[in-house]
């Protein structure tokens, strides 16, 4: 039997602040790093429907597929510098 169980994820809170922001914002290299980091951190999570949903509409109002989100943040990541940079988010890197 499948286990159909919805869990709210401990970063749902901050998460959930980052997608708003993120709904009718720009493309910018942070949002794009955003965005690509939100959808890795909820692929698969047995919950959070309404971020998952958002963050398709984004990507959908952006034009992108999950390809050519991945590839445009590969390519921000590559260059030197760091994109997330000591002041602009609360805590810098947030990947668990």
């Amino acid at each position: 039997m499948a286990d159909d169980k919805q869990y709210t994820h401990p970063q749902y809170k901050n998460d959930r602040e980052a997608v708003n922001k993120l709904v009718g914002a720009e493309a910018t290299d942070f949002n794009l790093a955003e965005l690509a980091r939100l959808r890795i951190r909820y692929d698969g999570f047995p919950g959070a429907q309404d971020i998952r949903k958002d963050l398709d509409k984004v990507m959908s109002g952006w034009g992108l597929t999950e390809a050519t989100l991945f590839a445009k943040t590969q390519a921000i990541h590559a260059r030197d510098e760091a994109i997330y940079q000591p002041g602009r988010t609360k805590k810098g890197e947030d990947w668990s």
